[in-house]
């Protein structure tokens, strides 16, 4: 089964940053795209920023000129920059891909098991 794994969340200052990353499982896997999404307490699931399998980037007005979506189609993997981050950003962090495991499958999209990312003192 297509499996995305999520990793980088953490507890950082604000100001700071972190990188998260997000593999795809499967040889075979076709990715047509990729994004991270995120969720706070008690609010609705945001898109953050998504990437093209030609590599282009979109973002959310709020993360622009600090965050950084990029993708090595190699390891069907995709990161997400975080700089400068603010208390705001505090969230659950949900890559998704929109792609297929195989020609032979469907397209469909796929989600990651989400990492916590805290800004905080």
């Amino acid at each position: 089964q297509v499996q995305l794994v999520e990793s980088g969340g953490g507890l950082v200052q604000p100001g700071g940053s972190l990188r998260l990353s997000c593999a795809v499982s499967g040889s075979n896997f076709r990715i047509n795209t990729m994004g991270w999404y995120r969720q706070a307490p008690g609010k609705q699931r945001e898109l953050v920023a998504t990437i093209t399998g030609g590599g282009t980037a979109n973002y959310a007005d709020f993360v622009k000129g600090r965050f950084a979506i990029s993708g090595d189609n190699a390891r069907n993997t995709v990161y997400l920059q975080m700089n400068s981050l603010k208390p705001e950003d505090t969230a659950v962090y949900y890559c998704n891909v929109f792609g297929r495991a195989d020609y032979r499958a469907r397209w469909d999209n796929f989600w990651g098991q989400g990492t916590q990312v805290t800004v905080s003192e």
